[in-house]
C-alpha cells in the first residue's frame, strides 16, 4: 500500500514537473520568431489559417468563451480547492491559448459588425488591441509563477489580474 502510495506522488510530481517544464520552454522557443508579424494586422482571410471570415469571427467567439471557462475552473482549483497539480495542465492551456500569437489572427481587418460584437476600433487602434493580448500574456505568466509558491492570497490576485486584463480589452472592443 504504502509502495502505491509513493509511485502515486512520484507521477504526480513528474506531471508537474512536465507541464512546469513546458510552460517555461515554450515561449523560448517562441522567442525567436519576429514579434511583429506575430502583430500584424491580418488584411484579409488569405493572410490567416480560416477559410472565410465568418469562420475567422466564430472561432474568435468560441475561442474567447472557452479561455474565459478555463479562468473560471482555475478559480475553483487554485482558489476554492488550493489545488495547484490539479490546476497545472489548465494552466499550461491557459498558456499556450490565450496569446497573441494565436488569437489574433482571427481578427481580420473589417470582421465587425453583423454578428461579431467586435467594435471597428479594434482595426482603428490595432496596436493598442494587440497590446492587449501581450498585457495578457504577462498578467498570465505571473499567475503562473505566483501559482507555483502556493500562496492562495497572491494566486487569488494574479488571477484577478488575468480578469481584469480580459475585461479592459471588452470594454473598449467589444459591444456587449
Amino acid at each position: 500500500m504504502q509502495q502505491r502510495y509513493h509511485r502515486k506522488r512520484a507521477f504526480k510530481r513528474s506531471a508537474i514537473g512536465s507541464t512546469l517544464a513546458l510552460l517555461l520552454c515554450a515561449p523560448l522557443s517562441w522567442a525567436s520568431e519576429e514579434a511583429t508579424s506575430e502583430l500584424s494586422m491580418p488584411q484579409t482571410v488569405g493572410d490567416t489559417q480560416f477559410a472565410s471570415e465568418r469562420d475567422a469571427v466564430m472561432w474568435r467567439q468560441q475561442e474567447l468563451k472557452d479561455i474565459e471557462s478555463l479562468v473560471r475552473q482555475l478559480r475553483f482549483d487554485l482558489i476554492n480547492n488550493q489545488d495547484v497539480e490539479a490546476a497545472a495542465p489548465r494552466l499550461a492551456e491557459l498558456q499556450e491559448r490565450a496569446t497573441a500569437q494565436q488569437l489574433l489572427p482571427a481578427f481580420i481587418a473589417g470582421t465587425h459588425g453583423g454578428g461579431s460584437e467586435a467594435r471597428a476600433s479594434i482595426w482603428e487602434e490595432w496596436n493598442e488591441f494587440a497590446a492587449g493580448f501581450t498585457d495578457l500574456e504577462d498578467k498570465i505568466t505571473q499567475l503562473v509563477e505566483v501559482a507555483e509558491q502556493g500562496d492562495t492570497r497572491n494566486t487569488a490576485r494574479a488571477l484577478s489580474e488575468v480578469g481584469a486584463s480580459c475585461k479592459s480589452c471588452h470594454r473598449a472592443y467589444r459591444y456587449d
